[in-house]
């Protein structure tokens, strides 16, 4: 089983994301308390996953107005947040785990669920098959649960990184079938997971960009980057 972040993952760029506030349970930058109450009637774990000290924030800033870089920031973030949960996700409670990994600050003209649309796409489909779930969410974007019922809009723009529950999220990966198969069988062998990538964020975009994008069966078909960010 990994113990640490894999070896030939991508190396993060100096000076894309300012760490605000490292780990915790119980951040000060950010105020998440009523929204992580609220949202518990929506998420079964929730609720025990904090009484437990098992839900973490990592908080970063903005500081480059390149979006290139602020992506392999936060695709590297959110690798670390992977990595840190993999060998949790077989102890006791390990499925309650959840790493969130959130993001402040503006570049003008790109909003946060774009820059983090390229680094969702790669990371999901990189650690799917390990069993590793990652979302995303947008400051103050509405949205409604499965049962049409509205969520509240969260404070922060921030990427949740968890345990997969193979028997139930497979069903959220409606639009990628291969990928939600994968994640239904998954198993962490321990594998490096950028094992066939130099240490580029580029690469690794550039091999997320050559698979299959998803396609909403209600919607007209997206160019990629307007897929992944809707």
């Amino acid at each position: 089983m990994t113990t640490g972040p894999s070896t030939g993952a991508p190396r993060s760029p100096a000076g894309a994301l300012r760490l605000v506030e490292p780990r915790t349970t119980t951040p000060c930058t950010v105020d998440v308390a009523d929204y992580m109450e609220s949202v518990s009637a929506h998420c079964p774990y929730l609720s025990p996953s904090s009484r437990h000290g098992l839900t973490a924030w990592t908080v970063y800033e903005i500081v480059s107005s390149d979006p290139e870089s602020v992506e392999a920031g936060l695709f590297h973030a959110s690798m670390q947040a992977a990595e840190w949960i993999r060998p949790l996700a077989t102890r006791p409670r390990g499925a309650l785990v959840c790493e969130n990994v959130v993001i402040l600050g503006d570049i003008d003209g790109v909003d946060h669920r774009e820059l983090m649309a390229w680094p969702h796409w790669a990371l999901k489909n990189l650690y799917g098959p390990v069993g590793v779930m990652f979302g995303k969410f947008q400051g103050g974007e509405e949205r409604l649960d499965r049962g049409g019922c509205p969520i509240p809009p969260p404070p922060c723009s921030f990427l949740p990184v968890r345990p997969a529950v193979r028997t139930r999220d497979p069903q959220f990966l409606k639009e990628t079938p291969d990928l939600a198969d994968a994640l239904a069988v998954a198993v962490d062998d321990g594998r490096d997971v950028f094992e066939q990538f130099p240490h580029d964020w580029q690469a690794v975009k550039a091999w997320s960009r050559s698979l299959p994008v998803p396609v909403r069966p209600s919607q007209p078909q997206k160019p990629p980057a307007a897929a992944l960010s809707s």
